[in-house]
């Protein structure tokens, strides 16, 4: 039976009892660059990565699923996600990657000239948009952000007023496929989740820093 088949859909459902399925998609990389900011969910989706292209691709399988075998889904276009538990050392997350480099007395890398801009979101902010999906009617996208544009120059300004510090960037070449501007317009979350951000960016670094600190990761 072909995996996209209805009958092939429930036989999947039922051994594992999939009714719902609450997706951790992106908006910070599905718009590509943005023809309006902030841009929301009906803002053509134009990715520019294979990030945001698999994202795009997931939203996708889902609607069908809807569609063929009734299954329930929400997905949540997340904007730059951080805080606490996010590896320094990854190839993501730029906040927990500057905190670690600043920590270990390194000066933060930047690819470009840094005045591309993220919509920063504290990740118990985007844990409580996830709860609050749980109750929703289903099949449906949201945005979760802030609505604001911080720039990888501000961004390192922040990191040096909370560490009490005053790091100098490094720059390299911009990388291919990076979004230059985006900023989430999250009404809709607001409107029918009763959802929004509740943690500044300062607030969340802070938190950051303090947990990177007790856990001694500055010392890899």
């Amino acid at each position: 039976t072909p995996l996209y088949s209805s009958a092939a859909s429930d036989v999947y459902k039922r051994q594992h009892q999939v009714r719902r399925v609450i997706f951790a998609s992106t908006g910070g990389a599905i718009y590509g660059n943005p023809e309006r900011l902030p841009a929301d969910e009906t803002h053509p989706a134009r990715p520019l990565c294979p990030y945001g292209a698999a994202k795009l691709a997931v939203e996708q399988y889902l609607s069908m699923y809807s569609r063929v075998a009734g299954l329930s889904y929400t997905c949540l276009r997340y904007g730059n996600v951080f805080g606490p538990r996010q590896d320094p050392d990854g190839e993501a997350g730029v906040i927990a990657i500057f905190i670690g480099q600043m920590l270990r007395g390194e000066s933060p890398r930047i690819f470009g000239d840094g005045t591309q801009t993220r919509d920063f979101l504290y990740v118990a902010d985007a844990v409580a948009a996830a709860l609050q999906a749980i109750g929703e009617a289903g099949n449906e996208t949201y945005n979760i952000g802030t609505g604001r544009q911080t720039s990888v120059l501000e961004l390192v300004a922040a990191l040096n007023e909370v560490m009490g510090c005053e790091v100098k960037p490094r720059f390299d070449p911009p990388r291919v496929g990076e979004v230059a501007h985006i900023a989430l317009d999250c009404s809709k979350a607001a409107q029918r989740l009763g959802w929004r951000p509740s943690v500044g960016l300062v607030d969340g670094i802070a938190e950051t820093v303090r947990w990177q600190t007790r856990q001694g990761l500055y010392g890899r």
